[in-house]
């Protein structure tokens, strides 16, 4: 697996995961998590209305982490969320994390070029399909937003599949149609590997944003009712996207740039846009992305590359000279508030209608402080209770953005329907 799987926001100089495998970094600390009183107002606040309104995440790497699993490799009965696992996401943690609807990234690397894109996609809508069925009294596929009503009344958590990564259809419509048939609900224009179609952020720009088929590709979305995802795409291809949708656009698991400069984030010129779009920025727990710090301190660190060049194979030298590195630059650590800051920055700036979070949990390999695992959602919306948010707004935030968003693209996608055949000829 790539350092982009396995820390998908990275770029690919930064020194990849896979030193880890040689020792090359130290085990960080355990983050001690934050934990709240039991009298805490704020938090019995944040629960209140996590019971009534459903806590929409906008993704969630787990079926992915399934296929990796060392034991599990792909084999949903034996990677068992009714046990704790080493990630960050199961059964358990869910329930008390008050989540109400998840959508599972069915991601697929852009550098499995010689393997078929479409076959691991296909297997990764499978493990994700096959996870959701395994556990009927919790789990329940979701397609619309009446459905993720429906199951949050009945206890149940709704369960949506988004496809990270335009690549995956292969530059088919046909592919697209039937990923959508298979329940993809929304799918990323782009992951880190600019397309011939769309330019990513992490990536050369070649296309200036998108290209005449990547217009036909979100002009078919939004037929189809499938949510435009712009997390991963470059500033250019957001506002090409933007100036094609007639739908309200997505950003799953992104932040504000103008507080971290880190290409994923959203600039505040698109923000300014989302807002008129109708659409919605679900913000990240990923640490580079909410903490400059943190952003600051992975973009100082010594490029795979560079050390490759100077010492080959030799990863006994590797090992010496990034830990040499490290006893030089104490790591610092993303936190919860910090998360909080990015939240309403988005508010101030898009506009508290169009705010909502999107963990990336089982996708990152470092964690915010007090936001460790899939338990810890209330503790942050009890953090902006405390900084004076209205239970209106903390509704909005949880889920009723992004429902509005759904309900919308689905609205679209029936006048429509009603109006012109499938885009394109495949």
């Amino acid at each position: 697996m790539t350092s982009q799987s396995v820390y998908k926001w990275r770029a690919v100089s930064l020194i990849s995961t896979a030193l880890l495998t040689v020792g090359a970094y130290a085990t960080n600390p355990v983050h001690a998590q934050t934990t709240a009183a039991p009298n805490d107002q704020y938090l019995a606040r944040a629960r209140r209305i996590l019971k009534t309104t459903p806590l929409i995440d906008g993704h969630n790497d787990l079926p992915w982490r399934i296929r990796e699993d060392t034991i599990a490799r792909g084999n949903v009965d034996a990677y068992d969320l009714r046990t704790h696992r080493p990630g960050q996401t199961d059964l358990d943690r869910l329930r008390k994390g008050m989540v109400g609807a998840q959508f599972w990234s069915v991601y697929t690397p852009g550098e499995y070029r010689d393997s078929g894109y479409a076959r691991v996609q296909l297997e990764q809508i499978d493990i994700a399909r096959r996870m959701i069925d395994k556990y009927p009294d919790r789990l329940a596929l979701a397609l619309s937003a009446a459905d993720i009503r429906r199951e949050f009344k009945q206890g149940k958590l709704a369960s949506l599949l988004g496809l990270e990564g335009g690549h995956a259809i292969e530059h088919s419509l046909g592919a697209l149609r039937a990923y959508y048939d298979l329940g993809v609900r929304y799918m990323t224009l782009t992951h880190n590997v600019t397309l011939d179609w769309a330019d990513a952020a992490l990536d050369s720009a070649r296309h200036s944003g998108l290209t005449p088929f990547g217009d036909s590709v979100v002009r078919e979305m939004n037929r189809l009712g499938m949510l435009v995802d712009l997390s991963h795409v470059s500033a250019a291809t957001m506002s090409a996207a933007l100036n094609v949708s007639q739908a309200p656009v997505i950003f799953s698991h992104s932040a504000a740039r103008a507080l971290v400069d880190v290409p994923r984030n959203v600039p505040d010129s698109i923000l300014r846009r989302v807002t008129k779009n109708g659409g919605i920025v679900m913000v990240p727990f990923v640490t580079g992305f909410v903490s400059p710090a943190v952003f600051l301190y992975d973009e100082s660190r010594p490029s795979i590359r560079d050390l490759r060049q100077k010492y080959g194979n030799d990863t006994a030298a590797i090992t010496r000279a990034v830990n040499d590195w490290g006893k030089t630059h104490e790591e610092p650590h993303a936190t919860l508030s910090q998360v909080a800051d990015q939240i309403e920055y988005v508010r101030r700036v898009a506009g508290a209608d169009h705010v909502g979070i999107g963990g990336d949990f089982d996708g990152i390999t470092e964690v915010v402080q007090g936001l460790e695992d899939v338990s810890t959602y209330p503790a942050l919306f009890a953090e902006l209770a405390r900084r004076g948010w209205s239970d209106g707004d903390l509704r909005k935030l949880a889920g009723e953005n992004f429902l509005r968003v759904f309900a919308e693209a689905e609205a679209v996608a029936k006048r429509m329907q009603g109006q012109n055949g499938p885009v394109g000829g495949r």
